[in-house]
Parts: C-alpha cells; sequence; structure tokens
C-alpha cells in the first residue's frame, strides 16, 4: 500500500540532517532525488565548501544522471536534461548586484518543466522566484549539519516524505 504525501497530520517544516563526509552527502542527495519533481525552486546557503555541489552531485546522480557534475561557477549555470526533465544549477557567487541575475536572462529558467537549484541566492537578491526548499549548510566538528526549511506546501511535502518514504 502507498501512501499520499497529503496527510491529516502536522506537516514538518523544518528538516535537520548530520552529513559525516563526502559519501554521505552525495547519498543523501541520492535519498532525496526520488521526491524531487519539475517546477521545484532549491535554495543552497553555506560557506565555500560546505558541500552545496557535492549534494547537488548526488541529487543528480539520484535522478539518473551519469556523467560528470561541475560547478557552475564559473558559467552560472549548468543545464543537465534528465529525461523530459530539465535540472538547473545555478551558482551566484560571482555575482557583484542582484541586477546581473536580470541581465543573464535566467528568469525564464524557472519554470514548471525544470528544477532550478540556486547556490548563493543571496546574491540576486529579492529578485529569485520564493524557494520551495531552503537548504543551510554549516560546518561542525565531525562532519556537516544540513538544515532543510520549507517555504511553500510543496517544499513541505518533500520534507514529510524525506522524514517518512514510502514503502517499495
Amino acid at each position: 500500500m502507498q501512501r499520499s504525501c497529503h496527510t491529516d497530520s502536522v506537516i514538518a517544516l523544518n528538516y535537520t540532517r548530520y552529513l559525516a563526509d563526502e559519501s554521505a552527502t552525495l547519498a543523501f542527495g541520492a535519498e532525496i532525488a526520488s521526491t524531487l519533481h519539475a517546477g521545484l525552486t532549491i535554495y543552497l546557503y553555506g560557506n565555500l565548501g560546505t558541500g552545496k555541489t557535492t549534494l547537488t552531485r548526488g541529487i543528480l546522480h539520484g535522478l539518473g544522471y551519469e556523467h560528470v557534475v561541475k560547478s557552475p561557477t564559473y558559467n552560472l549555470v549548468e543545464i543537465y536534461k534528465i529525461s523530459r526533465l530539465y535540472f538547473y544549477h545555478f551558482d551566484f557567487y560571482r555575482f557583484n548586484n542582484p541586477i546581473e541575475w536580470e541581465e543573464a536572462g535566467f528568469r525564464d529558467y524557472f519554470n514548471t518543466n525544470s528544477i532550478c537549484l540556486v547556490e548563493w541566492p543571496e546574491k540576486a537578491g529579492k529578485l529569485l522566484p520564493a524557494a520551495d526548499l531552503k537548504v543551510n549548510f554549516s560546518m561542525i566538528e565531525t562532519g556537516r549539519k544540513i538544515d532543510i526549511h520549507a517555504g511553500s506546501e510543496v517544499g513541505k511535502r518533500c520534507l514529510m516524505q524525506w522524514q517518512n518514504p514510502i514503502p517499495t
């Protein structure tokens, strides 16, 4: 019997996970990939080297992408076509002014046919569409901690699925 994402119970707005190392981060990305779908916007926050691109690599591999996943730091965006899904991986670290996002023409990438994952969203200011999920990375003595906050009903359903996976 499969459970629906919709329940009468209280849906969590936050989710915290400890990730010991790179392999744990990749595994978590692959784990959550099955709950992601077109139309999602995900923001990744954290200092350099905290695992944002590593999590993205795990998500992409979990979605079935079998090639090298590069950091989009210099290109600003890496585009992945997986079946009928477009996955856009943005990195705005090099932005000096939020208006650069508008001038780059990225607005059209955020649509119902794609997943947009954004590193350094704060560099684009309030010009970006609202996030369904906000993922905060922080280094701790023995690894990384990620705190995920749902910014929409769709984000809440994703968090619920991560906490209570549907049995296969």
